[in-house]
């Protein structure tokens, strides 16, 4: 069932309940043994906790697995290490060490990924997208499933250059970075064309183009660098029939046009994005995935979570591709109690 309505959706088949899915949540340790009954800690080995996400996922059947393969690790020859901030249950995740290779923003503004990463061998990118499809697929058969690139352009020069080069490059000569991210999505190209070229029916595409409040370059850059490399990056996947869906955080609602006119077939969305907007305009020819607001779970009432999901479903149920989820994620200080409701007024509300 859940793959019947999760793949129908993507087809723009009006399934008979909104389908779902949720990110973080299956590492919400409690949460999973309110649902399961297994027992997870922090500390548990990785393969246990991979195994009871799993089990999550299928008591509160998900129909669509949000996944991509392809991420900084492929940068690791030159990247600068942000850190990371606590996020996971026990602050396991939190990581203090920091370093860039980049000292001056003109070092940023000759950067050429090619010289420092080279070229990749296309047969061996396939071969790995099918191989994590399939990964995918054999874990939760249930789920549409899929495979994709995180670092496909924004996001890529972020891993690359980290935020304060990235922003002082982009200030001192905007035309010369853009340059550079022309150069970096030649070089993201040859990913795109193996997927292409790959045995998979859906990609995800994900590309953290703005910040909560918006762009964070003037939007006529984005337009002269970011979208025309979208419809190049995604020309393969358009020719041979794959399903491409998008994601960036933040409010990207300015730029929702720019994005379908590149080819998009689904947009996933956090809070910050105008979903009535996307549902009003793209809503008969679109997936759109959201966008409940994680904080409403994070210290709200019942009445404020139910009107939450009421609002979402009041966008969203009149569209044949929207899925319900909370968009910028479930983490794991969210009281189980809340997450637990938010799901119960899911399953209430979703049958159409």
């Amino acid at each position: 069932m859940s793959y019947t309505d999760g793949w129908a959706a993507l087809n723009l088949e009006m399934p008979k309940r909104v389908p779902h899915t949720e990110y973080s949540v299956t590492a919400h340790w409690e949460v999973i043994k309110a649902v399961t009954g297994i027992e997870i800690t922090p500390m548990s080995p990785d393969v246990l906790k991979h195994q009871a996400g799993l089990a999550l996922m299928q008591a509160w059947n998900f129909d669509f697995r949000w996944s991509t393969l392809i991420g900084g690790e492929e940068l690791a020859a030159c990247h600068t290490d942000m850190g990371h901030a606590e996020y996971a249950a026990g602050g396991v995740d939190r990581r203090n060490t920091i370093s860039c290779p980049f000292k001056t923003p003109e070092e940023v503004l000759v950067f050429d990924p090619w010289e420092v990463y080279g070229p990749r061998d296309k047969a061996e990118l396939a071969r790995r997208f099918e191989a994590h499809y399939q990964q995918q697929r054999e874990e939760t058969p249930d789920m549409v499933t899929m495979t994709g690139v995180y670092v496909t352009v924004i996001s890529g020069l972020i891993d690359i250059f980290g935020w304060e080069m990235l922003l002082l490059a982009a200030g001192t000569d905007p035309q010369k970075f853009g340059e550079v991210t022309n150069r970096y999505a030649s070089w993201i190209q040859q990913y795109y064309d193996a997927l292409g070229e790959a045995a998979v029916p859906v990609v995800m595409v994900h590309d953290d183009i703005v910040w909560s409040a918006g762009p964070f370059i003037s939007p006529r850059w984005y337009r002269q660098y970011v979208f025309p490399n979208y419809k190049k990056l995604f020309a393969p996947l358009r020719e041979s029939g794959k399903k491409i869906m998008y994601t960036s955080d933040g409010d990207y609602t300015k730029f929702i046009d720019d994005i379908a006119d590149c080819g998009v077939h689904g947009f996933v969305l956090e809070p910050w994005t105008d979903m009535a907007y996307i549902a009003a305009k793209y809503g008969q020819t679109h997936v759109f995935i959201g966008n409940a607001d994680t904080r409403i779970l994070l210290s709200g009432t019942q009445a404020s979570i139910r009107a939450e999901v009421e609002r979402c479903m009041a966008l969203g149920k009149g569209c044949p591709g929207f899925f319900l989820a909370v968009g910028n994620h479930i983490p794991p200080n969210t009281p189980t109690e809340n997450v637990l409701y938010y799901q119960q007024m899911y399953e209430e509300l979703s049958v159409r």
